[in-house]
């Protein structure tokens, strides 16, 4: 994936990921069900998770989606949970990897993790599984989120977005701050970018 496959790769990784998105307050809070919302507003269909994690956006999807991640424990995590998830070396060769067979690619808190060339390489090595007409939703942390995880490479704001989404020859239809206006995300850590593409 790029300069930060070493570090998101491993156990220990999704580990961090399940102690994170497991914490009892943010249980007791909901803190998922603004996210939540916002990805069922933005009606992704039948979505391909890439970087899915230990699964919290294939949760937030209820159920309509399929996740791939090349970290082998975060995918036996979202496999324990009941979804459906893949590493990269097993989905191409998958009957999940079939060409044309999604009507989204999410690509949520990926491309933090990479310079913005192999951003770019990773988005082009997926479109071949997205049915057309499809769209494909960028985010990545804002300013105070970047920096709290030290696996991040590359600060990827809302103009770099649209770059990797033109250079990958989509149609950015939407670009926005989330759930806050764009002058939180110097303090607030979930603040992010959300991009919102099409390929015809």
């Amino acid at each position: 994936m790029g300069a930060g496959d070493d570090a998101t790769r491993d156990a220990a990784y999704a580990e961090r990921l399940s102690h994170l998105q497991g914490a009892r307050w943010k249980r007791m809070l909901s803190v998922q069900r603004p996210y939540r919302w916002n990805l069922r507003r933005l009606d992704l269909g039948h979505a391909l998770d890439i970087g899915c994690g230990v699964g919290r956006n294939l949760e937030n999807l209820g159920g309509n989606g399929v996740g791939v991640d090349h970290n082998a424990d975060a995918v036996a995590t979202c496999r324990t949970r009941g979804f459906s998830a893949y590493t990269t070396e097993e989905f191409a060769d998958s009957e999940a990897g079939a060409p044309g067979s999604y009507s989204s690619l999410l690509f949520a808190h990926v491309l933090e993790h990479m310079a913005r060339a192999d951003a770019v390489a990773l988005v082009t090595s997926y479109l071949t599984y997205l049915g057309r007409p499809g769209k494909v939703v960028l985010i990545t942390p804002q300013e105070r989120g970047y920096s709290s995880d030290p696996t991040h490479v590359e600060f990827m704001g809302a103009d770099a977005l649209r770059s990797i989404a033109e250079e990958c020859g989509l149609t950015v239809q939407r670009s926005f701050s989330f759930p806050f206006p764009r002058a939180l995300g110097r303090v607030f850590t979930y603040n992010e970018f959300v991009l919102v593409a099409t390929a015809d």
